[in-house]
């Protein structure tokens, strides 16, 4: 005969979190081994954090502390902030929130704290269940934990982070140097994303910056909507027929690119000097691409004002 699992109210098998379920957690600290990652040993309680106490202090295979934080019904703003003091405090790098009720923003909070930053923190659910007639018995579930996919899932946000940063900081300088060159870009502001533009006077026809990591470039950008794929391939196709006298003008050749299986097209200049991952050079970058973006658009313009649309 197989027994039914039923849950028991906690309250019922540890009456205060404080005074019954912390003393008995510290003197049963391997329970949670089954569900950790490492060993659990050496467990205090009511260890000083400043003039903070602690639940528990445990710690792990390597000797190092371990800071555990017990609550007793929903999870709160208020113990996560004393989950994060008590780790400070006492410098441990690992830290275990024990929760009845675990809300949904918290789990989210403690996911993304194990992506950002370089302490593991482990969420546990904990239940009292019986089976039949049987002495309650204590249930914990780990919510979240520490795992390398996170660990990598952090350093891809911090680097998209810095990355948006940094190229704001480009464009910003680059719009400070335009300023005093041309008004073609005097109406934009600086952007996290790898390009910036404005319009040529026709719809749909962009003269855009583009910046990467060790090169940058500057375009024509086609595009006059969803469905204009037949009406971008026309007006490349009409630009390139005057691709000898763009490019005398320009003094330069250019990437023609007609994008057959996209729907834009764009004609562009690659310039590899650098890019905004070389911030010593960036005035000179920028005096570059201005400088040729000037060039470029005074080349295109009269053929752009006589196209056929």
């Amino acid at each position: 005969m197989i027994g039914k699992i039923k849950r028991v109210p906690i309250k019922e098998v540890w009456k205060n979190e404080a005074y019954d379920f912390t003393p008995w957690l510290r003197d049963n600290i391997d329970i949670l081994n089954d569900i950790l990652s490492f060993t659990l040993t050496s467990a205090e309680s009511e260890q000083s954090a400043g003039s903070f106490s602690v639940d528990i202090v445990a710690e792990d295979d390597s000797g190092n502390p371990v800071v555990i934080e017990n609550q007793f019904g929903k999870s709160d703003h208020d113990h996560l902030g004393k989950l994060l003091t008590y780790l400070t405090a006492i410098e441990s790098k690992t830290a275990i929130w024990i929760v009845e009720n675990p809300r949904p923003e918290h789990i989210n909070a403690v996911s993304w704290l194990n992506e950002s930053s370089s302490a593991s923190f482990y969420l546990i659910k904990v239940e009292a269940v019986q089976i039949g007639d049987s002495t309650p018995a204590p249930l914990f579930t780990l919510i979240v934990g520490p795992s390398e996919e996170a660990r990598q899932a952090g350093e891809i946000k911090k680097d998209i982070a810095e990355r948006y940063y940094i190229r704001h900081r480009f464009w910003t300088t680059l719009l400070k140097v335009s300023k005093s060159k041309t008004k073609l870009h005097s109406n934009i502001s600086p952007s996290q994303h790898n390009w910036i533009g404005t319009s040529s006077g026709v719809r749909g026809l962009g003269f855009n910056y583009g910046i990467r990591q060790h090169d940058s470039q500057i375009e024509l950008y086609i595009d006059r909507g969803s469905d204009s794929n037949e009406e971008n391939n026309n007006i490349f196709d009409e630009l390139f027929l005057k691709k000898p006298e763009i490019e005398t003008s320009f003094g330069d050749t250019l990437l023609w690119e007609r994008l057959d299986s996209k729907r834009a097209c764009r004609i562009s200049k690659q310039i590899s000097l650098g890019g905004y991952r070389d911030e010593n050079k960036w005035n000179d970058i920028s005096e570059v691409m201005i400088d040729s973006m000037i060039k470029f658009a005074k080349a295109l313009k009269p053929y752009i004002k006589k196209l056929n649309i």
